[in-house]
């Protein structure tokens, strides 16, 4: 929207605070004087006399700058509230025509005309904009304090001396040291760029108690983000609690930093000023501002969905995508947004009761279908390639280096469904995983191991030892699948249920994967099940008590394969 500026004239000032890139800063120090700021800079003692004299002539043709008194600034510390009063001082000093202060940085570039900005103000011109929230309602601020950073005492600087800085805190919390707030002050936090009237700054500035405020505000933690947002509620009769300044932070606390690609966005935010742009985004600091148009453009600034998007993208690089493990985010445990990036299928024992099911499953479902991926001897992709989907290799050794990361991996490789074979013969590294994946359909025929030992040429003793091995896997394996802390989606069938309806059973595994159209209905061949029952008396008669298998096993009417037959 664009309409007239209102009659009563505004002038901005800016503070502009430089510490590094004076290249850059004086770029930007250029656009707000070219556009009828005034500007007072103060640069950090710690740059080099050099870069700073380079900057002076740079900036030398233009009117209206003034250049404040040099101070050693630390973040977090009073050293950036100090260089902000006497910079903030000056300026009203030097420029008597000053209606508006904006504190900014050299890394703060404008978006818009620094006329949209004047005419904006002008509509309500004894408004403050600064982001002034109490400190009891915050909860943004990273590795907490809210409260703290007001009632205990912090003279070290906690990036140089982290250590010491703990444990400072920490002793004053456990002696219950405690700071008095100057009577009258209600401690308020926010963003540290703001837009004051020069009506509630000089009253800040000029405060009577202003040697008090300061030597509380001197212990405070990052005073730059509460001492004006405090003082201002002392002083100012209307605040507009948002600032500016379009500023973000990551899960860090450090500002999110603009590059060339976000340049769209950021003309779409409508915003007036935006930080903190990358020193070598060239197409930003050639795009923006954008060109003046015939008439001031008045419309507020928008930067919901800017923000929105900020606030995902730094999500996604606290906890990643799902499924996805890199070098730089490598997973910890509780503290990922996903375990794989998409649906996968176990199946358990059906290979056992039906020796051919691996393929005829590749003809039921949309799928790539897998033989045992976890097995011994090696890692058995569909088709039995040495090098499977993504250059993921067949050797078990590189797979049981790290389990989750070839599972994960895998599943992401593709845009088809993966499903797989499984059995208590196999690495059972990734029964929790797997049962705690949200995204993982299992299916479980327990007691299924058995069925290859009915033809083996392995003497009984054998076969004893090898049974009680594989059943204590499946019962641990059970154990996790009926625990509380199970999401995957789960469906066990002990061997005499599923023998009395196989048909039925097999086909209701079926019914959550992606079936192909013309998959057939008929069923697998099943394995030779005659002997079973007398095997499963001879190792109880043993001292062995076969579990899992339920009761009273019956032999399904099924027509076994020729050779079987004929035998």
């Amino acid at each position: 929207m664009t309409g007239p500026v209102e009659v009563r004239r505004v002038r901005l000032g800016v503070v502009l605070l430089c510490h590094a890139r004076l290249d850059v800063a004086a770029h930007m120090a250029r656009i707000w004087v070219q556009g009828g700021a005034r500007v007072a800079i103060h640069v950090d003692a710690k740059a080099s006399a050099r870069s700073v004299a380079r900057m002076q002539v740079e900036l030398s043709d233009l009117p209206g700058i003034v250049w404040s008194r040099r101070h050693t600034c630390d973040w977090g510390r009073f050293s950036l509230v100090r260089a902000t009063q006497d910079a903030a001082r000056l300026l009203l000093d030097s420029f008597s025509d000053v209606t508006h202060v904006y504190l900014a940085s050299g890394a703060c570039l404008p978006l818009r005309p620094v006329r949209d900005l004047t005419a904006f103000l002008a509509q309500d011109p004894d408004r403050d904009h600064i982001e002034s929230v109490s400190a009891l309602d915050v909860g943004w601020t990273v590795g907490g304090l809210n409260e703290e950073r007001f009632t205990l005492f912090y003279p070290l600087d906690w990036r140089r001396r982290r250590w010491l800085f703990d444990r400072l805190t920490d002793w004053q919390r456990r002696l219950g040291i405690r700071r008095r707030l100057p009577k009258g002050l209600t401690p308020h936090l926010g963003a540290q760029w703001w837009c004051l009237t020069v009506t509630t700054l000089r009253a800040i500035l000029d405060d009577p108690r202003r040697a008090e405020f300061d030597r509380y505000f001197r212990m405070v933690w990052i005073p730059d983000e509460s001492y004006f947002q405090t003082l201002a509620r002392r002083h100012a009769t209307r605040i507009e609690s948002h600032s500016l300044t379009l500023a973000k932070f990551d899960h860090d606390g450090r500002p999110y930093q603009l590059y060339d690609d976000h340049a769209l966005m950021l003309e779409e935010s409508r915003c007036f000023v935006a930080r903190k742009v990358w020193p070598e985004a060239a197409h930003l600091l050639a795009h923006f501002p954008r060109p003046a148009g015939a008439r001031p453009d008045l419309s507020a600034p928008q930067p919901q969905r800017i923000e929105r998007l900020i606030n995902r993208t730094v999500r996604r690089r606290l906890l990643g995508r799902p499924g996805l493990y890199m070098q730089s985010r490598f997973p910890r445990k509780d503290a990922e947004n996903g375990k794989t990036s998409a649906p996968y299928a176990m199946f358990q024992g059906l290979s056992d009761i039906f020796p051919g099911f691996e393929g005829w499953l590749s003809a039921q479902v949309d799928a790539d279908v897998h033989g045992h991926l976890l097995g011994p001897e090696t890692v058995e992709f569909g088709g039995r390639p040495q090098i499977g989907p993504g250059a993921i290799s067949s050797s078990t050794l590189i797979r049981d280096r790290d389990p989750h990361g070839f599972l994960t991996a895998l599943i992401r490789i593709t845009t088809r469904m993966q499903v797989f074979q499984f059995s208590p013969r196999d690495n059972q590294a990734l029964n929790w995983f797997i049962a705690t994946d949200p995204n993982a359909h299992i299916h479980v025929v327990t007691g299924a191991w058995m069925l290859p030992l009915l033809r083996s040429d392995m003497p009984f003793d054998d076969i004893r030892r090898v049974t009680a091995l594989l059943q204590r896997a499946e019962i641990a394996q059970m154990d996790v699948l009926n625990s509380v802390w199970v999401k995957a989606r789960v469906h066990v069938h002990e061997l005499s249920d599923f023998l009395a309806r196989p048909q039925e059973m097999l086909f209701q595994s079926l019914a959550q994967l992606p079936r192909l159209a013309d998959a057939p209905t008929d069923m697998p061949q099943m394995r030779d099940l005659h002997g079973l029952p007398e095997l499963l008396r001879r190792l109880r008669n043993s001292g062995l008590r076969p579990r899992m298998f339920g009761d009273g096993l019956p032999m399904p009417d099924i027509p076994l394969p020729e050779r079987t037959a004929a035998e």
